[in-house]
């Protein structure tokens, strides 16, 4: 059993734009972007990325009754979990479903009901038995169903997009993804926004040497994760949303580099967890479902 003072992250999914399963993936993992994140009893999850289906699946051999999901956006890489999150079906768990990049007019139940139709897929909205659908505004706190407070910021990214931050008896974690650098008043309110977080999340798609070719796609790289990081006293940078081409290999690599110029910097790997408690860090990994 964790202390009730711990806040914990574990990644169920770390990849961008298209799930990557093969040979090349297997030690960071092909899965898109799902996060669990737990604050003492709080259970939240950022995103429904493909990751999300095994990470169900460990909710019902757990037992968990009670959750939300909080959206940086909506694009597929981001939601194609969904359809096969096992809790959302379940009459038992209490799930809501939280957005707050879509613009004035837009639901995030609509966009749902749009992915869930025929005939794209064969099983409608209404079979998400005990889920509802919320909306909060970026750049506010707001509070979850399981009562836990969450801060939110604007990101730059097609169609818009949010990050999170939790604070939890003197632990944080920020999300930023998916987030592109370059817009000055953003980044700006970025860097304070994370600022004296022990870890964060920050996507880092391109490699500093491809980045030219993909401005204007909304995406980040490591180089920028690790200035954001230096510039706001963020202690463990973990560069996310990895471009699926990109082998393991190629991540030790990153993995190497980050960590020689930020002690701590880490890439993120589907399946490991990280508990923060009280100044003290720990890295292990999440029993799969």
């Amino acid at each position: 059993m964790r202390s009730p003072e711990t806040l914990s992250l574990t990644i169920w999914g770390a990849r961008g734009s298209i799930p990557a399963p093969g040979p090349h993936t297997l030690r960071y993992g092909g899965e898109t972007t799902c996060l669990e994140i737990r604050a003492g009893s709080h259970v939240l999850l950022i995103d429904c990325g493909s990751g999300a289906r095994r990470c169900g699946a460990a909710f019902a051999q757990e037992g968990i009754e009670q959750l939300d999901v909080l959206f940086t956006h909506t694009h597929m890489d981001h939601l194609c979990g969904l359809p096969f999150f096992c809790s959302a079906y379940d009459p038992r768990v209490e799930v809501s479903l939280w957005a707050g990049h879509i613009p004035p007019g837009g639901t995030l139940e609509e966009i749902v009901e749009r992915m869930m139709s025929p005939p794209i897929f064969p099983v409608a909205t209404s079979a998400l038995r005990n889920t509802d659908f919320r909306a909060f505004k970026p750049r506010s706190t707001f509070t979850l169903n399981s009562g836990l407070e969450v801060s939110s910021t604007r990101l730059n990214h097609p169609g818009n997009g949010c990050g999170f931050r939790i604070d939890w008896c003197g632990s944080s974690i920020a999300i930023i993804t998916d987030h592109e650098h370059g817009d000055a008043v953003l980044d700006d309110e970025i860097a304070e926004f994370v600022t004296g977080a022990d870890l964060m999340i920050y996507d880092a798609m391109y490699l500093q040497d491809e980045y030219p070719r993909f401005v204007g796609w909304g995406h980040s790289t490591p180089t920028k994760a690790l200035e954001l990081a230096a510039r706001s006293g963020v202690a463990m940078p973990v560069v996310f949303h990895h471009d699926p081409s990109r082998g393991d290999d190629a991540l030790d690599t990153v993995a190497r580099e980050i960590a020689v110029q930020h002690p701590g910097a880490m890439v993120a790997k589907e399946g490991e967890t990280i508990h923060l408690t009280g100044g003290t860090v720990e890295v292990g990994t999440r029993r799969a479902a």
